[in-house]
């Protein structure tokens, strides 16, 4: 049986990649626990929505060719490189910020002025949007699966983007009420500043590694 012209084996071995790529410790991995723990899990769930956000653009990106733009384009990979970079770095500095401070006022100003479920969404989105990795891994990723009898490979590009969004998406809220259920009520300060600066160290060597990598 056949998916406009993908073979059941390929969209087997798709999904099997698909869920050992989402399993990989990675942004948006680390994002959707970070989140969870610091904000419970609402919080993750609207990281998680952002972030699928996120993969939805660079797949429509790449289904209609503006990955390969960017492929192209050493200068234009470089600036979002750069923006995606930056962006990390800021929200390392924050959580960094807020392990510095802890102790109870902390706790008391979280209770009293809570993170918007707006603003998660949006820490998942840009984390994705801004880093051009994800939509070069797009170009590169989905085309492996598309053979060369498949009559529209617009299509099935876009096929295969949402068969990726949704199982990762699946994947990250089911992450997010895992880590929900696992966190206790009532965490210890020295914890929940463990939690931050670890938080914070994560995504700043994110921000480096990625300012390490080479253009196309």
């Amino acid at each position: 049986m056949t998916l406009h012209g993908l073979g059941g084996h390929e969209l087997a071995l798709f999904v099997a990649a698909t869920f050992v790529l989402n399993a990989t410790p990675g942004v948006d991995l680390l994002l959707t626990v970070s989140r969870t723990l610091q904000g419970g899990a609402r919080a993750g769930i609207a990281a998680a929505l952002g972030i699928a956000a996120g993969c939805a653009v660079h797949a429509l990106a790449a289904a209609f060719g503006l990955a390969s733009l960017l492929a192209l384009s050493p200068r234009a990979f470089t600036a979002l490189q750069w923006a995606g970079a930056a962006y990390l770095l800021w929200l390392a500095l924050g959580m960094a910020r807020r392990a510095w401070r802890g102790g109870a006022a902390q706790a008391t100003a979280c209770a009293a002025v809570p993170r918007s479920r707006s603003a998660d969404f949006r820490s998942g989105l840009l984390t994705n949007v801004l880093n051009p990795k994800v939509a070069l891994f797009f170009l590169a990723f989905l085309p492996q699966f598309i053979g060369p009898g498949v009559a529209d490979k617009t299509l099935a590009f876009l096929l295969l983007g949402l068969m990726f969004v949704v199982q990762s998406l699946v994947f990250l809220l089911a992450l997010a009420v895992l880590t929900a259920r696992l966190r206790r009520p009532q965490a210890s300060p020295r914890l929940a500043r463990t939690l931050q600066a670890g938080g914070a160290a994560l995504f700043a060597a994110l921000a480096w590694r990625l300012l390490l990598a080479r253009a196309p």
